[in-house]
């Protein structure tokens, strides 16, 4: 029986043994966690049905890109994860919750682990970058005046808007807006982001410059969902491709 302290070769055999039983066990122990799971999903819009049995799984930390053409369904895919609208038939849970049973008064819960970014920004045009975000604290309860205000400092840092704070939205690009909208869906440290076409009004560059925002942000754990038709971004920056054709899923 060998001791801990035993030596061949120079090298201690026993704490070699409980170094790679330490690997074995975390890395028999990791597990994805689903944050969106549909599974034979379908929704109806006056009797045509405009999803058809839609199954996929989006897990903690993956960077997925939602693809097709205009009208092919994705906003309402998006719609139904955030709770504005529910399915026909099939299975549907994000972050722990039936959307098939979810009651009202849990919506706003369920949309205080989402952050949603839109194409056209909806930023508050009478108030600055600082005060857009203070006003998305105010309205979802954040008591501590200093955590609030360290948590705004944080995502303005997290999205490359230090400086900006004191901004008037007018008075930034297109790309920076967007980045205040980004900041604004990341306060509430949410699980999932979903975007909505968030570079349908940006120049190339400025495109390429949010979607690896996203990838760095889907880093660092949160589920990133973006529907795009950009498929020259989805070439630069590579990642699952999630395809709706006719009303159905391709991967």
């Amino acid at each position: 029986m060998l001791d801990f302290d035993t030596q061949t070769d120079g090298k201690t055999i026993g704490q070699e043994s409980i170094v790679a039983d330490n690997q074995a066990v975390q890395e028999e122990e990791y597990v994805p966690v689903p944050i969106i799971c549909l599974k034979n999903v379908e929704i109806l819009q006056q009797k045509i049905s405009i999803l058809s049995d839609i199954s996929f799984t989006i897990h903690k930390g993956e960077f997925v890109y939602m693809v097709g053409k205009t009208g092919s369904g994705k906003s309402n895919l998006l719609k139904l994860i955030y709770g504005d609208i529910t399915p026909t038939s099939g299975e549907i849970e994000v972050v722990g919750y039936d959307m098939r049973k979810i009651k009202a008064k849990n919506i706003q819960r369920l949309r205080r682990k989402l952050g949603i970014v839109f194409q056209d920004y909806q930023l508050l045009q009478d108030r600055t970058v600082f005060e857009n975000l203070k006003f998305v604290t105010k309205v979802t309860d954040w008591k501590n005046k200093k955590l609030r205000e360290e948590r705004i400092s944080e995502v303005l840092e997290m999205v490359g808007l230090t400086t900006k704070g004191h901004k008037m939205p007018h008075q930034l690009s297109g790309g920076e807006q967007q980045r205040v909208c980004i900041a604004r869906a990341l306060i509430n440290n949410p699980e999932i982001i979903l975007a909505d076409e968030p570079t349908g009004n940006l120049d190339p560059e400025s495109s390429y410059d949010i979607f690896y925002l996203f990838k760095q942000i889907a880093e660092q754990g949160t589920a990133v969902l973006v529907a795009t038709h950009d498929f020259l971004i989805i070439n630069q920056i590579p990642s699952r491709v999630i395809q709706i054709i006719d009303g159905k899923i391709i991967e």
